[in-house]
């Protein structure tokens, strides 16, 4: 499985940005998917998540009403929405494959990871 982030780039806070992920390999449809964040100097953070069957979505609470999570099975890409975008959301951007079917927003449970999208927000 390979997981390629893309989308990212430089935009003012209040922009909105979609981030994407490509999914090769089969079986993208059986797997839940997360978004993960890692600012300079600090420890990658859980941003959002969708179960297998997009039945469940978990959002963190430092983005929630304003990030919101998708897929589309016909094309194995996993998106990341982000609206009202602040500075504190500069970071770069992981996704992961879950090593289940669950949303989930523990790093530890996926095994496989993207290479990452930068997202800066400028003030």
């Amino acid at each position: 499985v390979q997981l390629q982030a893309s989308g990212g780039g430089l935009v003012q806070a209040g922009d909105s940005l979609r981030i994407s992920c490509a999914a090769s390999g089969r079986a993208f449809g059986t797997y839940g998917m997360g978004w993960f964040r890692q600012a300079p100097g600090k420890e990658r953070e859980f941003v959002a998540a969708i179960s297998w069957a997009a039945s469940t979505t978990y959002i963190a609470d430092s983005v929630k009403g304003r990030f919101t999570i998708s897929r589309e099975y016909a094309k194995n890409t996993l998106y990341l929405q982000m609206n009202s975008l602040k500075p504190e959301d500069t970071a770069v951007y992981y996704c992961a494959r879950s090593t289940d079917r669950r949303a989930t927003s523990s790093l530890y449970d996926y095994d496989f990871w993207g290479q990452g999208t930068l997202v800066t927000v400028s003030s």
